[in-house]
């Protein structure tokens, strides 16, 4: 790629991202009172955030039985009321031990 496409990438890429983040500034201007569009628009970062992680969840790993494992551990803990910290180490970990059983059948 040369740098003339990279930088019409780049406008490109910038000029969608700028109008994604305006357009409701733009549209909206006074507070939203709708108790529904409010629920809604709460519960949106963590609709994408999920949408985004599970299905990496799953193609991380060597074996999808290790990333259900770990997956299963990481919810289990986190029900559990667990810090964000000991959830992601023991998930990680159990995810380490069950590929390393897989590994030697």
């Amino acid at each position: 790629m040369n740098i003339k496409v990279f930088f019409i990438y780049l406008i490109i890429m910038a000029v969608s991202t700028y109008l994604i983040r305006v357009i409701p500034f733009v549209l909206v201007r006074n507070q939203i009172k709708n108790k529904f569009i409010r629920s809604f628009l709460h519960y949106i970062p963590y609709a994408v955030l999920t949408a985004m992680t599970i299905p990496a969840i799953f193609t991380a790993t060597g074996s999808i039985i290790s990333a259900a494992v770990g997956f299963a551990v990481a919810v289990l803990l986190a029900l559990k009321g667990k810090s964000l910290t000991v959830v992601a180490l023991l998930s990680c970990a159990s995810v380490f031990i069950v590929e390393f059983v897989i590994g030697y059948f």
